[in-house]
């Protein structure tokens, strides 16, 4: 099937490469002939529908998976940051936010507040995780990857459960954290709407890549709309009010 490749980025070292990367669950064919890379700073968004692939792709690139075929590079020393699509704790554990951050190795409490600021929940140390809201329950996920001051962010659905307000503020946070450390961002997520204002880059995974370029391409692109449809529309006209809205704000500014 052709592909649409547009915005790939220049640069010579990419963080993670993938090269005709296939897997394999026994007889199914999950990932096909996948060329993928990211670059330090990027922030790149997996779409497609479910069953696509896309949790699959993220696990190849953690080692959670062994590819049937291709191959997968990280950079030297590469350091990754997972925040999962949720993790289940026993609601009567008692256990503290900065109890929690301290697993399996003590985190000092310096650093643990500086992550939790960075994540946008200061002062949550003393609280119990049971009585965290949805929201600010992934902010600590996304505090205890940020520990490892990581090159590369890997998020899947990280915001599922959220509303829609909710979600749009975590990734606002999500880009405040890339402007802030440098590290890149890769995503994987249903938020159609909000993930627009909030990519540099998005990919559309179908056990292939149909498509990827820049929000506006690929938002544009036949394979994007015959997976989800006309009213993606919505989408694109969302990216291009935050984007026309900041640079407003920028120019108002000098």
């Amino acid at each position: 099937m052709p592909r649409l490749r547009i915005g790939a980025a220049g640069m010579t070292a990419p963080l993670v490469e993938t090269t005709g990367l296939g897997v394999r669950y026994g007889d199914v064919t999950v990932l096909e002939n996948v060329d993928f890379r990211i670059e330090r700073g990027e922030i790149v968004t997996v779409v497609g529908p479910n069953g696509s692939g896309k949790s699959t792709l993220l696990r190849a690139i953690l080692g959670g998976v062994s590819p049937a075929r291709g191959r997968v590079q990280h950079a030297p020393g590469l350091r990754i940051g997972y925040v999962p699509q949720k993790l289940v704790l026993d609601p009567t554990l008692p256990l503290t936010v900065a109890r929690f951050l301290s697993l399996p190795r003590r985190v000092p409490r310096a650093a643990a507040q500086t992550a939790l600021e960075r994540a946008g929940v200061p002062g949550l140390e003393g609280r119990q995780m049971a009585a965290l809201s949805g929201g600010q329950f992934q902010r600590v996920l996304l505090a205890r990857a940020l520990l490892s001051r990581p090159d590369l962010l890997i998020l899947d659905e990280a915001t599922a459960g959220l509303d829609q307000p909710g979600a749009a503020a975590f990734y606002r946070r999500i880009e405040e954290v890339r402007d802030e450390t440098g590290c890149a961002v890769l995503m994987v997520s249903h938020d159609l709407h909000v993930v627009m204002s909030a990519s540099d880059r998005v990919i559309c995974l179908n056990g292939h890549v149909c498509c990827e370029g820049t929000p506006q391409v690929v938002a544009a692109a036949p394979d994007y709309r015959a997976l989800f449809g006309e009213g993606t529309r919505g989408a694109l006209a969302l990216y291009q009010h935050h984007h026309d809205h900041r640079h407003e704000h920028l120019e108002g500014a000098e």
